[in-house]
């Protein structure tokens, strides 16, 4: 049956990183347990908007995929409980709407409910790249020049880079005014579309994701703000 996916984000109070860095071992061993849980990622995240290399110590990130609302709900009402420590938190609950690849060899988007957004409504994207090693530093190179670019793109409500590792495993969650924004970022931007037919043509990747998903409920702050609810007030 098909599921759904959400994305949360994050942020525990300042000199708190060593418990943002233990949550991310010590969360592995309880989401292994979670009834309802198809797939997940503990990530690491950038800072700011920041899609490049680089590391925010105080934020985390988690993607997964459950069977329905029901298993996610009580996920998150567990999860308000064990707050302690935590400055600000944000989560979006997703269906997919198109795109391609998988993450670690799981098909996400062949494991959610569809949905087709209406004209203007928002979307949010996840890239997301195993860089085979010999190519990380010309993707790292390209991900610093991409990261302006992508801040200063028409129609981007919020962005973060996300990783599995340090190197190697990358990826980006953005949230988006409509569909369309998304896709004038990805062909249009002379320094993306650059970077996307280098991909090709070089083969940076041995794996790859890109996914377009529709939001459909959100809570919490990203940044002091719902970057979805400002859109809608907009």
């Amino acid at each position: 049956m098909p599921g759904i996916a959400s994305f949360h984000l994050t942020k525990v109070g300042s000199g708190r990183a060593p418990l943002a860095l233990a949550r991310l071992g010590a969360d592995r061993v309880m989401l292994a347990r979670v009834p309802g849980l198809r797939f997940w990622r503990l990530l690491g995240t950038g800072r700011g908007a920041d899609t490049g290399p680089g590391a925010d110590l105080r934020r985390t990130a988690l993607f997964a995929v459950w069977d329905d609302e029901a298993a996610l709900d009580r996920f998150v009402a567990r999860r308000t409980i064990e707050r302690r420590g935590v400055e600000e938190a944000y989560s979006v609950r997703l269906r997919a709407v198109g795109g391609h690849g998988a993450w670690n060899r799981f098909d996400v988007l062949g494991a959610l409910d569809r949905a087709e957004p209406a004209a203007g409504e928002p979307v949010a994207v996840i890239t997301r790249a195993q860089v085979r090693v010999r190519h990380w530093r010309t993707f790292a190179a390209a991900a610093r020049e991409v990261s302006g670019e992508l801040q200063q793109a028409p129609g981007l409500l919020a962005v973060c880079g996300i990783g599995e590792a340090p190197v190697g495993r990358q990826a980006t969650f953005s949230l988006w005014r409509s569909a369309g924004d998304a896709r004038a970022f990805a062909h249009d931007t002379a320094r993306h579309a650059d970077a996307v037919r280098r991909t090709r043509a070089e083969g940076w990747y041995g794996e790859e994701l890109f996914a377009t998903l529709a939001p459909f409920g959100s809570s919490g702050t990203w940044d002091g703000r719902d970057p979805l609810s400002s859109r809608r007030t907009t």
